[in-house]
């Protein structure tokens, strides 16, 4: 599915992110489930239908839909309740549909058991909190064994690494807010320090390699999520990888006991 048609699909929706957000995280989400499915299938051997997949950050719950679809049971983890409200697609933060529910809870501490879910998935929020590696970790406990971690993130130094804040960011994120009070009047939505934080790609993949050094888990991939196929080379390359990656998947599978 990694074709450069897909990617400049996904690139011509980010330009509504702001201005009409169903707009962009309606295929966002499709692309996001269609690839959770494709990876669980190719390290499981098994589709998504009946499995426990728990979104770390889900807000509003544009990908619920969309897991319900494939015969997932969905859960959406998110410390944020305006953000769970944000769409009106929660009902009162437990879902309106049978395998549907969401839980309000902090990515760094996750209110559930260990090896409890068959995929634990995040997609764009580790760059949004201090301690995304804790996260990491918390998304690889509560995976059960020979089960998924499937976190991707914005690369700090990419071309979307300062969100709102534009390519400013380049010249430092406290530069780069400042910037945009100054022209909007008002604080970025994405405040540097606060709500976003530089995540390299480099920090990825070192988490990565040490859960594999420690015996917890293998890595099945890591890619620029939203590149086609055959620019994922990419990531091999540092230095090139944190400026040409806009988004870094990291694919791991939790390791039997």
């Amino acid at each position: 599915m990694a074709t450069l048609r897909r990617s400049l699909r996904l690139l011509n929706a980010f330009r509504h992110e702001r201005t009409d957000p169903a707009r962009f995280y309606g295929p966002l989400a499709a692309d996001t489930a269609a690839m959770a499915g494709e990876l669980y299938r190719g390290a499981a051997g098994a589709s998504l239908a009946g499995a426990t997949v728990v979104d770390v950050g889900g807000g509003p719950g544009y990908f619920a839909a969309e897991f319900l679809a494939r015969g997932a049971r969905y859960v959406a983890v998110e410390p944020d309740p305006g953000e769970l409200h944000a769409a009106g697609l929660w009902t009162d933060g437990a879902g309106g549909a049978d395998g549907v529910a969401a839980v309000r809870g902090s990515g760094m501490a996750l209110p559930l058991r260990t090896d409890a879910v068959d995929m634990c998935l995040s997609s764009n929020v580790a760059e949004h909190i201090a301690r995304p590696w804790t996260m990491a970790d918390e998304m690889l406990r509560v995976t059960r064994p020979g089960g998924l971690v499937v976190l991707s993130y914005t690369v700090w130094h990419g071309p979307f690494g300062g969100h709102e804040t534009g390519r400013w960011h380049w010249l430092g994120g406290e530069f780069a807010a400042r910037r945009y009070l100054r022209r909007h009047g008002r604080e970025p939505k994405n405040r540097y320090g606060v709500s976003l934080f530089p995540v390299r790609a480099a920090d990825g993949l070192a988490w990565a390699a040490a859960v594999a050094a420690a015996g917890r888990g293998d890595v099945v991939a890591a890619f620029p999520r939203y590149h086609p196929r055959w620019a994922w080379w990419i990531v091999r390359v540092p230095g090139l990888r944190e400026l040409a990656v806009s988004n870094l998947c990291l694919v791991v599978r939790k390791r039997q006991r």
